[in-house]
């Protein structure tokens, strides 16, 4: 069986479970207890947040541990905008093709706290202009939320660009860069922008682990009350093995972040030209430049997108039809939606998400796809 539905969940690496083994064993302690088995974990704690920090170009104070991807961008999105609000900021803007818990988080909001939101269109291959986001910003505007690279199609957007446009009018910019770690650059300096989140399960740590990186200088008001962990801006005890697993994860990725990116992608431009070669019905969705290395994304019009599935898994592969948030909903994908594909065709759309480690060409993936198509 051959597993390319990376972009949902990747295997935990063996680094990753050695390095946490010892704080779910013998150094277990809670890292706020005033003991020996307790500072160990503290000290583990932070030695984990500042390894994390280097490779996000942060202080170690910027880093807040979560429980995931989704919960970094709630707590962002949410987190700036309330605390901007109390100086009267309460106009954000995104766009339509981010993850739901980007897209949620604004609607909750505008439904809850008032606050007005601007979803700038995309193009076709689900491109943001940053010349439409500097038109979208407002003198009341809290905060700039957008992801780095789509989740669905892989679409990596100019987020450098983007975040001067915003770095102008002095509005905070945070990305979701959940699906970019690993292969693009996370610098938030070199991006330009004041808060990131990442999820530890796509990059071979466990899931449940997450990081919300924010400038200090940038107010944020928590989600979560109670203790007061990590400098108060999200209370809980927290969980150690899963920091120490994620800061081990995301610095064996970066590590290796080069030399993956550039092998990947040339096969997954070889895989792109067979498929659209051998399989009449193919289109390729997301920009066919711009986009992720290791992603692959499809429509196959006048098919069922989850019956190529079952096809392609009968056949040994095992891919999925966008985000792993959305499985078994019957909406056509609001990605391919506002990127102008129509409902129906949008509905048949497949995905292949690679691992970092792949370096054998997919032909026989391809002859799978087209054996699949046929078949439905």
């Amino acid at each position: 069986m051959l597993y390319l539905d990376n972009a949902a969940t990747t295997p935990v690496r063996p680094e990753v479970l050695e390095a946490m083994m010892p704080y779910l064993t013998q150094w277990f302690g809670n890292p706020s207890s005033h003991h020996t088995v307790g500072e160990a974990a503290a000290d583990a704690l932070s030695d984990a947040r500042s390894r994390v920090a280097r490779v996000l170009g942060l202080r170690a104070s910027d880093i807040v541990f979560t429980s995931g991807g989704t919960e970094a961008n709630n707590l962002a999105v949410k987190g700036i905008a309330i605390a901007a609000a109390q100086n009267g900021r309460r106009h954000v803007v995104t766009s339509p093709i981010e993850h739901e818990s980007i897209l949620e988080s604004v609607d909750y909001l505008e439904r809850i706290h008032g606050f007005e939101a601007t979803r700038v269109g995309v193009d076709h291959a689900g491109r943001i202009d940053p010349y439409a986001v500097a038109r979208a910003l407002r003198d009341d505007t809290a905060l700039l939320s957008i992801g780095y690279a789509n989740n669905e199609v892989g679409t990596v957007q100019d987020v450098e660009a983007i975040a001067a446009v915003a770095r102008e009018r002095g509005v905070p910019v945070h990305i979701d860069a959940v699906q970019a770690a690993g292969w693009l650059p996370l610098s938030t300096a070199d991006l330009g922008v004041d808060a990131i989140s990442l999820a530890g399960h796509k990059l071979g740590a466990p899931k449940g682990t997450g990081i919300l990186g924010v400038r200090g200088r940038v107010p944020l008001e928590p989600l979560l009350h109670g203790g007061g962990q990590e400098r108060g801006r999200r209370s809980g005890t927290e969980d150690v093995a899963g920091a120490v697993g994620l800061a081990t994860a995301l610095e064996l990725a970066e590590a290796g972040r080069a030399e993956a990116s550039e092998a990947v992608t040339v096969i997954r431009d070889r895989f792109i030209a067979r498929v659209l070669a051998i399989v009449p019905s193919a289109e390729l969705t997301g920009d066919p430049v711009h986009r992720l290395p290791g992603t692959a994304s499809f429509t196959f019009a006048g098919t069922s997108g989850e019956a190529v599935l079952l096809e392609l898994e009968r056949r040994g592969v095992v891919s999925s039809s966008g985000s792993a948030c959305a499985a078994g909903s019957d909406e056509p994908s609001h990605v391919l939606t506002a990127m102008g594909i129509p409902a129906g065709v949008a509905q048949t759309a497949v995905r292949f998400t690679f691992p970092h480690w792949l370096r054998q060409p997919l032909d026989a993936v391809a002859d799978a796809v087209a054996a699949s198509v046929a078949a439905v």
